[in-house]
């Protein structure tokens, strides 16, 4: 017995050094343990001492075959899956979404009906739309906007639209490459967003469809002749000048005046609900004094729509401007002053009626309307920064 096991011995330490072994891959490690643990015991099988001991062995090492196999398939599962951005927490996904720029809740819209739901809701593009939208939006802006998705004409545009699919009616507003979709989804229909949604009027005027009307200062590039003035206007955005059309409501039997290049920072929301045709009746005029900042309207004639011009109001020619003594406030006449003219011009003063303030003036010097005193700081310095280099003639 003793020289058979030496015997064994010999040889299998012969064939180790013989041979050179490569490493085995992991899922066989295992099976090779396990058939030399049968070799063995068929080996020693003569011995009685050695027999339950390698009965255990192996049952211990099937057992360990078996759960390796079993991890190996669950690590299989868990590698080829993937996760969706629907499995994220409700609270996760909305803090996401709120970060997205438009182009971006646009693409994520196109994915799947789920996610086109949350990318197209009211609070989402509210909040765009304020930031970038809301100094230039009144409420004259929103009846058109009511006005524009009622008529005929756009309810045809809009079902076009939705007859073309979601990602047609997207690439009106963003380039196709932005709003591109899925190509295993892609053939599929998906409605565009509700006509009187918040989204809709976002994208609509993103794409310059949508005419809005607003106020420009210094209209037709600051001509001189409107120079610290404010006209309002129908206005059309440009995406990629990042400016505005605007067309001006035609004077009489002049064309209606087209200007290109418009600022951002020459618009504002009409401070009156009022139309420019209309006379403003003026509520502050008991309360002017000296040095108070003024709107006030006016009009070449009576065919011409009102302009917002500033001004201030002055001293009387009968006082000295001194603060102790000034009584200018108790007087029926207020002087107003439009400080940009040169003296002498006949555009430097105007005066108007305290108690019975209407429309004044003649074909000559055109007619003064309705006043609005400035309370606001932020408007006070935006005439302010539009004041010219140059006094006007």
């Amino acid at each position: 017995m003793l020289f058979l096991l030496i015997t064994c011995f010999t040889f299998i330490t012969f064939l180790c050094k013989s041979l050179s072994l490569k490493p085995l891959p992991l899922w066989s490690s295992s099976e090779v343990r396990l058939l030399s643990i049968w070799f063995w015991n068929d080996f020693l099988i003569l011995n009685p001492f050695k027999k339950g001991f390698l009965e255990s062995l192996m049952s211990s090492n099937v057992m360990t075959l078996r759960r390796k196999s079993f991890s190996y398939r669950v690590e299989n599962v868990e590698a080829n899956s993937e996760m969706s951005v629907l499995d994220l927490p409700e609270l996760v996904l909305e803090c996401i979404l709120e970060r997205l720029p438009p182009e971006g809740l646009c693409s994520m819209a196109s994915v799947c009906s789920s996610l086109r739901e949350k990318c197209t809701s009211k609070y989402l593009w509210e909040k765009h739309m304020k930031e970038k939208w809301g100094r230039v939006l009144g409420p004259a802006a929103h009846r058109e906007w009511l006005w524009h998705i009622s008529s005929r004409k756009d309810s045809s545009f809009f079902n076009q639209a939705k007859e073309r699919g979601l990602m047609t009616y997207l690439s009106q507003f963003w380039p196709i490459s932005i709003v591109r979709s899925n190509p295993s989804t892609s053939f599929k229909k998906k409605d565009p967003p509700v006509i009187d949604s918040i989204m809709s009027m976002y994208l609509a005027l993103e794409s310059g469809k949508f005419w809005f009307p607003a106020q420009v200062y210094n209209r037709e590039n600051g001509h001189v002749g409107f120079m610290l003035s404010c006209y309002d206007a129908e206005l059309s955005y440009s995406r990629r000048t990042d400016t505005f059309q605007a067309r001006y409501p035609p004077h009489g039997r002049r064309a209606m005046a087209i200007e290109t290049g418009v600022t951002w920072d020459r618009l504002r929301v009409p401070p009156l609900d009022t139309s420019p045709h209309d006379l403003y009746i003026s509520d502050c005029l008991t309360e002017l004094c000296p040095g108070d900042h003024i709107e006030i309207q006016w009009r070449r004639n009576k065919e011409f729509p009102y302009g917002w011009w500033y001004g201030v109001v002055g001293h009387l020619e009968t006082c000295d401007g001194n603060e102790y003594y000034c009584r200018c406030h108790e007087n029926d006449t207020v002087v107003l002053e439009f400080n940009q003219y040169t003296h002498g011009s006949r555009w430097r003063t105007t005066h108007i009626d305290r108690k019975d303030h209407r429309e004044e003036g003649n074909e000559a010097d055109g007619f003064y309307g309705g006043i609005r005193k400035l309370h606001s700081n932020e408007e006070i310095s935006m005439w302010r920064r539009l004041w010219p280099s140059d006094v006007l003639e």
